[in-house]
């Protein structure tokens, strides 16, 4: 997200093993967020000892979640698993395809032709992101790839 996103942070964090982190955000959001598929991945391995997972804790500022043993997951990627859990896969569409081109929040507005306000609504979960718009994502980066 770019600076002029709404920035959250985690006030809270309890780890379950094998691999559930409950979350609590800076605007009132909850959620359990199952990691497994996560912790298939070689730079989290370590987490897999549900000693060393169930010793979870909050990271700077709140900006992501942190182990004793260095491994860190940002808050960036912890808000897109709980865009999931708490059924807004259109706004995590909607994100993972801004993150993924760079755009802020102006250049998102003038790619897909709606007003940088409703765009900034769209990113921080306040309105649901239509299909047409997720489709006009699509077909700006299929056009992109051109």
């Amino acid at each position: 997200m770019t600076g002029s996103d709404r920035m959250r942070t985690i006030t809270s964090v309890a780890a379950t093993p094998p691999a559930t982190l409950a979350l609590d955000w800076s605007d009132g959001t909850s959620a359990a967020i199952d990691l497994t598929p996560s912790l298939r991945a070689r730079a989290l391995r370590a987490l897999r000892d549900p000693h060393l997972f169930a010793q979870a804790h909050l990271g700077d500022w709140g900006h992501g979640v942190a182990w004793p043993d260095g491994t860190e997951l940002g808050a960036e990627t912890l808000w897109l698993e709980t865009l999931t859990v708490i059924g807004r896969s259109d706004t995590r569409a909607f994100l993972e395809w801004r993150l993924r081109h760079g755009l802020s929040l102006s250049a998102t507005a003038q790619a897909l032709g709606v007003s940088r306000r409703m765009v900034a609504y769209y990113s921080n979960g306040e309105k649901p992101v239509p299909r047409p718009i997720l489709l006009a994502c699509r077909g700006w980066e299929a056009d992109a790839a051109t």
